[in-house]
C-alpha cells in the first residue's frame, strides 16, 4: 500500500505542476528549469558532444517547454515528454551538424584504453562520489576514456545506451522516448554496449566511428531491420 499511495502522490504533485505551468505560473517554471536543467544539459553534453552547443540547446528546450506545455495532455509523464522534446532537439542539432561540418567532434580525439580486459560497467564508471584526491583523478581519467568511447557510438545506439544506463529510464520510458518498441530498444542496448565495450578493449581501433562501423558491420544495419 505504501508504495501505491506514493505513486499516488506524485501522479497527484505532477498533475497539480503541469496545473500550474499551463497557467503560466513563473514559480512551477523556475522550478521545473531548476529541476531538471542539469539532467538536460548532460544528456545532451553526451549526444551532441560539444558542451557550448548543448548549453544553447537545453535553452532551446526549455523555450519549446514553456511554449507548448499547453497542449501537454499527459499521455507520458512530464519528465518523459521533456527528455523527448531534447533527443529531438539532438537530432535536429546532428543533422545540421553534418549538413554543414561534415564531420562530429568527439569529447576526446585521444585514447588510451586497453590495459584491463575486464567488463565494465558504463553506469559505475561515470558516477562522481567524493573520494581521495588520488582516487578522484583516477576516476576522472576512467570517466573521460569512457566518455570518449561512448562517442565512438554510432547513432541510435548511443543515445539508447545514454537513456538506460546513465539516465536509468526504464525500457518502457526509453522506447517511448525513441518512438520504437520495446524489441528495438533492447536489440540497441545489446549492441550499443558490445560495441562500447570493443572500443574500451581494443587500444589499436581507429580513433573514427566509421572505421568502427567497418571493423563491426552488423553496426550498420538499417534502422528498419532491428528487432521489433
Amino acid at each position: 500500500m505504501g508504495n501505491v499511495a506514493s505513486a499516488l502522490t506524485l501522479q497527484s504533485d505532477e498533475a497539480a505542476l503541469i496545473e500550474e505551468l499551463q497557467a503560466g505560473s513563473e514559480e512551477a517554471f523556475a522550478w521545473l528549469i531548476a529541476r531538471y536543467h542539469q539532467p538536460i544539459f548532460s544528456l545532451l553534453a553526451r549526444l551532441v558532444e560539444n558542451r557550448a552547443d548543448a548549453a544553447d540547446l537545453t535553452q532551446d528546450v526549455f523555450v519549446k517547454v514553456f511554449r507548448k506545455v499547453g497542449s501537454f495532455h499527459g499521455e507520458s509523464s512530464l519528465r518523459t515528454w521533456i527528455y523527448r522534446i531534447a533527443l529531438r532537439e539532438a537530432s535536429n542539432q546532428r543533422r545540421w551538424w553534418t549538413r554543414h561540418k561534415q564531420q562530429e567532434v568527439t569529447i576526446d580525439q585521444e585514447m588510451t584504453d586497453g590495459e584491463c580486459g575486464t567488463p565494465v560497467l558504463l553506469k559505475d564508471m561515470l558516477v562522481d562520489p567524493a573520494v581521495s584526491p588520488y582516487d578522484a583523478a583516477e576516476q576522472a581519467e576512467t570517466r573521460a576514456r569512457v566518455e570518449a568511447a561512448l562517442s565512438k557510438v554510432p547513432e541510435p545506439f548511443r543515445t539508447t545506451l545514454i537513456l538506460r544506463d546513465i539516465e536509468g529510464f526504464v525500457y518502457e520510458e526509453v522506447a517511448e522516448m525513441q518512438g520504437v518498441n520495446l524489441g528495438t530498444v533492447k536489440s540497441r542496448l545489446v549492441r550499443g554496449r558490445a560495441f562500447l565495450k570493443t572500443v574500451l578493449t581494443s587500444p589499436q581501433m581507429n580513433s573514427t566511428s566509421d572505421a568502427q562501423t567497418r571493423k563491426h558491420p552488423g553496426y550498420a544495419m538499417p534502422l528498419g531491420e532491428e528487432a521489433r
